[in-house]
């Protein structure tokens, strides 16, 4: 048995969860997102929780077990309180700004690199820290890596963009002493 498959799902209050066949939608006070259930797991609402449970013993549907309750997790997290990620932007004349729908970053390089914001996501910027928000824990994710790999952190002098949590293994370049 899934270690993480077994355990209910609670639902805050605010947050409703609507199961139509293969389809689960989770709606909340941040917006809505839906998902395809995998055939190998069966979701039942019961008051004010969610019980994942598969109907067969082999190993793709134990592995689908435990990931379609974390996914469903993600979910009701997401609508209801949503997700957010930081990223620090570290360098001489290194900066950020924000455009309609785009951002336009100054990496250092001969031209501007300007990032399209996909729909659902909201960024702010305060400085040099780029904070990337949204309900899908996936697609928050995504677009700060794709955000951090414009220009990746350097190991000499730390140079690039970087998130607010990472540590930076710094290395000590040429040295003429032995």
């Amino acid at each position: 048995m899934s270690r993480i498959g077994k355990q209910p799902i609670e639902i805050p209050s605010g947050v409703t969860v609507t199961i139509n066949g293969p389809d689960i939608t989770v709606t909340g006070p941040k917006g809505s997102l839906s998902r395809r259930l995998y055939p190998a797991v069966k979701v039942t609402h019961s008051g004010n929780q969610l019980v994942i449970e598969r109907t067969g013993d082999e190993a793709i549907n134990r592995a689908q077990h435990g990931l379609t309750r974390a996914l469903l997790a993600n979910m009701v997290q997401g609508v209801s309180q949503g997700y957010e990620r930081k990223l620090e932007i570290h360098g001489v004349g290194y900066r950020a700004q924000a455009q309609a729908d785009s951002l336009k970053f100054n990496l250092g390089y001969s031209h501007d690199v300007a990032y399209k914001i996909p729909a659902g996501i909201t960024v702010n910027i305060d400085q040099n820290t780029v904070t990337v928000s949204g309900i899908d824990k996936q697609q928050v994710g995504q677009v700060a890596a794709e955000i951090r790999s414009l220009r990746k952190p350097e190991p000499y002098k730390g140079k690039g963009i970087r998130y607010a949590d990472e540590q930076i293994i710094r290395k000590s370049g040429k040295s003429t002493k032995e």
